[in-house]
């Protein structure tokens, strides 16, 4: 296994109220802790727990994965002062908001404690906090690719239905999809909040209101899934140029069916696995790799589904 890791690692470097998920395997006796900015109702952050298990698995080490069951910000700095006041060798968490989270990040950091910054954030907002490094997906990086891409199949206008509107760093999906395609972001995005009938209902009424909207962009399966749903009622399913960020298992079957033109990968498993394999490494030996690990973005279609059908929502 421990070859296995070392093959892990040598690819991906060549070329990025508290819920608690424990697993023990201490055969080193390392602790690592996982804070995400996720709300318990976010389905998608499966693939983070599952990844984050085997990591620890594989290395030996005890990991823990806290969140904010609302998804509420504020309540995660809280936790990661938490994380950070139990002693634990290293800390691995999103930077959801970085004028919110600075301060328990870099108090961690100046009580020695190892943070990695993944998923949400920038290498250089992680790099600002003191963070060891950042693993993940520039998110306006992504929508800008997500963007040119579709300017590139006639696309000309879309809607963003962004479900975590509290959270500014996903909201650059949007705005880079706008530049990607030239157009102005402006009332293009919506706040549809969480619950699948009002994100369904506010899709529709939008369509329904600007009738010449060329394509919908959605930020995760808790927008997709009543996405999909919204476009079978109102007839525009496989009419309407559909992209969205991330994937489950829905989004696999509307990739699949033509619902969906692509699907934009981030890799959570690495998300979370690189992280414990690189801070138990760190803990034990001293050794660090010299750059940030970009997960994503990767286009996932139609004829590229393989072993991301088979582990969507759990792997993948």
């Amino acid at each position: 296994m421990r070859r296995l890791i070392g093959c892990l690692l040598a690819g991906v470097f060549a070329v990025g109220s508290v819920v608690g998920l424990t697993v023990s395997a201490q055969a080193e006796g390392e602790r690592f802790v996982l804070v995400s900015h996720a709300p318990d109702s976010d389905s998608w952050w499966n693939t983070i727990k599952n990844g984050l298990t085997l990591a620890g698995e594989h290395v030996g080490a005890t990991v823990e994965y806290r969140n904010p069951p609302t998804g509420d910000i504020a309540d995660m700095a809280r936790i990661i002062e938490q994380a950070a006041a139990s002693n634990p060798d290293g800390i691995i968490t999103t930077l959801a908001d970085a004028d919110v989270l600075r301060g328990p990040i870099e108090n961690a950091v100046a009580k020695g404690i190892p943070v990695i910054i993944i998923n949400s954030g920038t290498p250089e907002q992680a790099a600002d906090v003191g963070a060891l490094m950042y693993v993940g997906q520039p998110e306006y990086d992504a929508g800008l690719a997500a963007g040119q891409r579709a300017k590139r199949d006639g696309i000309g206008s879309f809607l963003c239905v962004n479900h975590v509107v509290s959270n500014p760093v996903v909201g650059e999906r949007c705005r880079g999809f706008a530049d990607g395609l030239g157009v102005e972001l402006g009332s293009s995005m919506i706040d549809s909040g969480q619950d699948p009938s009002e994100i369904k209902n506010k899709v529709k009424a939008y369509l329904a209101a600007n009738p010449t909207t060329e394509a919908v962009l959605t930020l995760g399966p808790t927008s997709a899934d009543p996405t999909i749903e919204a476009l079978k009622e109102n007839g525009m399913a496989g009419s309407l140029y559909f992209g969205t960020f991330d994937l489950g298992t829905e989004i696999v079957k509307g990739i699949k069916d033509g619902t969906i033109q692509w699907g934009i990968d981030q890799q959570p498993f690495l998300q979370a696995y690189l992280p414990v394999v690189v801070l138990a490494n760190y803990k034990r030996y001293g050794v660090l790799p010299g750059n940030n690990i970009n997960s994503g973005p990767g286009f996932v279609t139609k004829d590229a589904l393989g072993k991301v059908e088979e582990f969507a929502g759990e792997y993948r």
